[in-house]
């Protein structure tokens, strides 16, 4: 393969988190027509998919953007031993945002921007129901 050639490697992994969507800039009637029964004050959990996307060259000697067993390592360091099993609202990441599944995943991205080299962090996908999934790729 050409040492130019982008390619992309996609890798799916699960954890299970529980959250309570609620802000406290908003009045209860508020938040109750924003988020409904998820505002439920105590929290409901998902066990969430997510899909990490990168991209770069395939290496001349291995034929791979990126190793397998890198790219779990970085996320099972960054963000599996992070939030698996634990209530997003307790996260620093989380005090000045509600922890919706659209921002659970650009916090996913930006814990793994710029880890996994010499490939690039293309997107990250998460599903928090089969019916509902949430994408971010950067701020581009």
């Amino acid at each position: 393969m050409s040492g130019n050639l982008k390619a992309y490697f996609g890798r799916r992994y699960t954890l299970s988190a529980s959250h309570r969507l609620h802000s406290d800039a908003l009045t209860a009637e508020e938040n109750l027509a924003a988020y409904g029964k998820c505002n439920n004050p105590h929290g409901h959990g998902h066990n969430y998919v997510v899909e990490v996307l990168v991209g770069g060259a395939a290496d001349a000697e291995t034929g791979m953007v990126l190793n397998m067993a890198a790219l779990d390592a970085v996320v099972r360091s960054r963000v599996y031993e992070r939030f698996d099993h634990t209530n997003l609202n307790l996260d620093s990441l989380f005090v000045n945002r509600v922890p919706t599944t659209e921002n659970l995943c650009r916090a996913v991205f930006e814990l793994l921007d710029g880890t996994v080299e010499p490939a690039s962090l293309v997107q990250v996908r998460v599903e928090e129901t089969e019916n509902n999934f949430f994408e971010y790729s950067g701020d581009n």
